[in-house]
């Protein structure tokens, strides 16, 4: 037995992991990974299985934000070349959810810019989401929408919102060195406000900003003791024209370590690889899956993310069935038998290509 899996008899047992150890998941060495990841996912399957949730993204309002996030590319003064639009129409939000759900989203996110709604900006999503629900009750929505005033959440919740979504993102104490124009403090609040009016609660973090390791363990815990449902894990997407850029202080390593970390802290959470996962974990992204038990189909709010099907065959190609699947299907994937695939053979045949360059050829090698 190793000492990670230490930490994930304690998780399987309840039990809240400590400070240092959760610093040592975060400090072990390259050549313990594999051990970290298979204490993790101990926990992981544990609690969920070989599912994963497919959640998608749906940017209702894009851009010219005046709050001043350091990371993020939508912020006042911002020079990245992201979409800038306002409220999408309720059969443009309608549209672009139920293509998500189409790929087999099981929950779609409808976020907008701002610091936080007005009573007329939550008329227009209430609007769009009883719209939406009426045409697919069994799907989650979860809203993002800034700093919730009094009374917005109960709104959201009479409309069939799901789940609410807020971030910590970093430590308090790291919060000021990301963001000037609000306080960790509100982040909090926003948070308690949408659990107290019934919506599953939805908070995680962004790592690659500069934190500490100390940093990363405080958002962890703060996170557990607000019992989120769902805790998204990003990974700093540096965009040009933000104070951010340029970052690139993450490796694949690191990123497991980090949701390992997580994992062990909010053992019971939907832990979800969320932004930024194909630039930092790259080729290691399968690996990730053996951790977290949710990731984003698809494009982010201003980014975009590896296309659907590869995502899909990710899944597959691990071992994981995805959430919603078929039942047949899921229980054959969980038995390890063949799964009927249809048109899956002539597909994977495609993968098949005769060499044409090269030794022989008048062509370039493939070097």
């Amino acid at each position: 037995m190793t000492r990670f899996d230490e930490i994930a008899d304690k998780a399987l047992a309840g039990e809240q992991p400590t400070r240092d150890e959760a610093l040592a998941v975060l400090a072990s060495g390259d050549d313990e990974l594999l051990e970290v990841i298979a204490a993790a996912f101990r926990v992981r399957r544990h609690f969920f299985g070989r599912r994963v949730k497919l959640n998608y993204l749906v940017n209702i309002k894009s851009g010219l934000c005046p709050e001043d996030c350091f990371y993020c590319s939508q912020r006042v003064g911002s020079g990245a070349n992201v979409l800038k639009y306002s409220w999408l129409k309720t059969d443009e939000v309608i549209a672009s959810a139920e293509a998500g759900v189409a790929g087999g989203a099981r929950r779609v996110c409808l976020v907008a810019s701002g610091r936080g709604p007005t009573d007329k900006d939550i008329d227009r999503v209430t609007d769009a989401i009883g719209a939406f629900k009426e045409r697919n009750p069994d799907v989650e929505v979860c809203a993002c929408l800034g700093l919730l005033s009094s009374g917005q959440a109960e709104r959201l919740a009479a409309a069939g919102t799901t789940a609410y979504n807020h971030n910590l993102n970093t430590s308090g104490e790291h919060y000021a060195d990301i963001c000037t124009t609000h306080e960790y403090a509100d982040r909090v609040s926003t948070v308690t406000a949408a659990k107290e009016a019934g919506l599953s609660p939805c908070s995680g973090l962004i790592a690659g900003m500069g934190e500490t390791d100390e940093d990363l363990v405080d958002v962890a815990f703060a996170l557990r003791a607000m019992d989120p449902d769902s805790v998204p894990v990003n990974f700093l997407i540096p965009f040009d024209g933000t104070p951010l850029a340029g970052q690139w202080q993450l490796t694949p390593q690191r990123c497991l370590r980090i949701l390992a970390m997580v994992r062990f802290v909010n053992p019971g959470s939907e832990v979800r690889l969320a932004g930024g996962r194909e630039i930092h974990l790259r080729t290691l992204q399968p690996l990730a899956l053996h951790v977290v038990n949710s990731i984003f189909l698809g494009d982010y709010l201003t980014s975009e993310g590896q296309p659907g099907a590869a995502d899909l065959a990710m899944i597959a190609d691990a071992g994981f069935t995805v959430e919603g699947a078929q039942a047949g299907h899921e229980a054959a994937a969980g038995s390890g038998e063949a799964v009927p695939t249809g048109s899956a053979d002539s597909a994977h045949q495609e993968l098949v290509q005769v060499r044409r360059r090269g030794a022989g050829t008048g062509l370039p090698a493939n070097t």
